[in-house]
């Protein structure tokens, strides 16, 4: 059972991370040899974008989240360090390069995302179903988890990624319902429910997943009911991970708190106790962070399940 634990931390003594976030020195010689094959296909990947600090690791292993739809978003959340702004032109050629380069990678499972693109009228969930064609057209094998923007819930927008059938569908509640209209004001708690729902019923040969940020000033009760909503919004998969301001820039929020490890992992336990097939949780977590283990977890939770119903058939 997970305890409820006050909000007593100063936002202004947490700068400095807790011991349990060093990591090992990446490889540079391997993070520029990827950052020149992005640069060279004119891609975008969240890992730059977003400063994730697993950007190290997962290059270190030839892994990267492509970032399609250009490098600027049209929303400002504030907790996000992609820049926004005026939006890029839609590259044609985007969906081949991506496939190129996962090709090129030798991937076995590779992750999509964007940027928001309210300006455009399908918000980019076309960009999304060419650049699946793509992959599938020069590396059949792969599997793909596409991380999507809400498309403010456009039902066509929605049919369009669906009906493109990746092997993974995200899109991310990002935080508590209390929080959400500071955090991210161009979206929609709600709108984010409702989205992960429609997918669910659009597709189900799909995992549907979504990702939770911690340390924003949640209380555990919150967390709690966040979980239980995507559940009953049809959410399969769930990673939680320790919120990190990417700038101390007044327009993104300050850690209110660091949770620790065993705190995670609790969060983990109480998930698969609530029915997710699988549940990643740690300081580091991040959406797409070893997304192909979730998926393998996923798939095999699920042969289990349809065993186990075979067997009381």
């Amino acid at each position: 059972m997970i305890t409820k634990k006050e909000d007593s931390v100063n936002p202004a003594s947490v700068n400095a991370l807790p011991g349990w976030f060093r990591q090992e020195i990446p490889d540079m010689r391997k993070v520029t040899l990827m950052k020149e094959l992005f640069r060279e296909s004119r891609l975008h990947t969240v890992c730059e974008s977003a400063n994730c600090p697993n950007m190290g690791s997962c290059w270190k292993q030839g892994v990267a989240t492509f970032m399609i739809l250009g490098g600027t978003c049209t929303r400002a959340c504030r907790f996000c360090a992609v820049p926004a702004g005026r939006p890029d032109l839609i590259d044609a050629q985007e969906p081949q390069n991506v496939a190129l380069a996962v090709k090129q990678l030798g991937l076995r499972y590779c992750v999509v995302t964007s940027v928001a693109r309210d300006d455009i009228e399908d918000e980019g969930a076309l960009q999304f179903a060419k650049t699946i064609e793509a992959i599938r057209s020069l590396t059949p094998e792969v599997k793909i988890e596409v991380l999507v923007p809400d498309f403010s819930a456009k039902r066509e927008s929605l049919k369009i990624l669906s009906d493109a059938v990746p092997d993974v569908i995200a899109h991310n509640i990002e935080t508590v319902r209390r929080l959400a209209p500071a955090i991210r004001p161009q979206a929609y708690h709600e709108r984010s429910l409702e989205v992960l729902g429609r997918f669910r019923e659009l597709n189900n040969r799909a995992f549907i997943k979504s990702s939770l940020m911690v340390g924003l000033g949640e209380t555990d009760e919150e967390i709690i009911e966040v979980m239980n909503e995507l559940l009953e919004a049809g959410c399969q998969v769930l990673t939680i991970g320790q919120y990190l301001a990417p700038t101390r820039a007044k327009r993104h929020l300050p850690v209110r708190r660091f949770y620790t490890p065993e705190e995670f992992e609790n969060y983990r336990r109480q998930g698969l106790a609530m029915g997710f097939m699988y549940v990643e949780s740690g300081p580091l977590v991040r959406s797409s962070y070893i997304a192909e283990k979730g998926y393998q977890a996923a798939m095999s939770a699920l042969s289990t399940l349809k065993f186990k119903q075979g067997v009381k058939n």
